[in-house]
């Protein structure tokens, strides 16, 4: 299948700070595609630089074309949308609103089917229609999470980032959220996910990659990177022989 996004010898600078040095991915059409790595190895910057929050230098190309000349807004029309680590949701406005703020870009183009959207949200999301009435500031961790993917959603993305979803939220609210996420290629939505958790990204990734001091380290089927002995000593809390590793 063809490459819904193609990321070629993408650079990132702070300054005299290279973060992101010469790393290279696709997104093939219908997958989930993780990069995992430790804290700080520049995995929120590459999705920075994809949305165009961020100044890059290499290539960046969606559905065929480069984006490196569209706005943070021209991508998000063209249906790449960014969940950041923080949510970013307007915490003294309803549920309500902040899902159809989702859908501000769609309701400018004078798209029609958006309350179609928001009922398949929440029938997605039934705890967000419960709480469609209660501002957003006052939601748990997990139903933040749950507005932040929605008001995503709304946006009808066609390649969804996602940056550490399950980030400080219990066990049992990161399970759900990433079979929220599993179920969401199901829909055609195609997913990036940036996520420390490795063992649930790879999980329910298609394919993964190892982002390490801003370079990519390692790559492969999310099976195989698994299974692999670096990997699972690493970032699964195993030794190579697969036994869980002791502290």
């Amino acid at each position: 299948m063809a490459a819904l996004l193609e990321v070629e010898d993408l650079c990132v600078s702070y300054g005299k700070v290279e973060a992101v040095h010469g790393v290279s991915l696709a997104v093939t059409e219908g997958t989930i595609v993780s990069v995992i790595g430790p804290n700080g190895a520049g995995k929120t910057t590459l999705l920075a630089a994809i949305m165009g929050t961020l100044a890059a230098t290499g290539g960046i190309r969606y559905r065929g074309d480069s984006v490196g000349s569209l706005s943070v807004e021209q991508r998000v029309g063209s249906g790449l949308v960014l969940v950041p680590e923080k949510r970013d949701l307007f915490s003294s406005m309803t549920v309500a609103d902040n899902l159809e703020l989702g859908a501000f870009a769609r309701a400018r183009r004078g798209d029609r089917d958006i309350a179609r959207t928001l009922d398949e949200v929440y029938l997605r999301f039934p705890r967000l229609q419960e709480r469609r009435t209660q501002l957003a500031g006052t939601l748990s961790g997990g139903e933040r999470q749950m507005l932040a993917l929605g008001r995503a959603l709304m946006s009808k993305p066609r390649l969804l980032m996602l940056d550490e979803p399950s980030l400080g939220l219990a066990p049992l609210v990161v399970r759900e959220i990433f079979n929220i996420v599993s179920a969401l290629k199901a829909t055609g939505v195609s997913i990036l996910l940036v996520e420390q958790n490795a063992r649930a990204a790879l999980q329910v990734s298609d394919y993964g990659y190892v982002l390490e001091t801003g370079e990519l380290a390692l790559e492969g089927p999310s099976e195989e990177l698994a299974s692999n002995p670096k990997v699972a000593a690493t970032y699964l809390g195993q030794s190579a022989g697969g036994a869980s590793a002791r502290t």
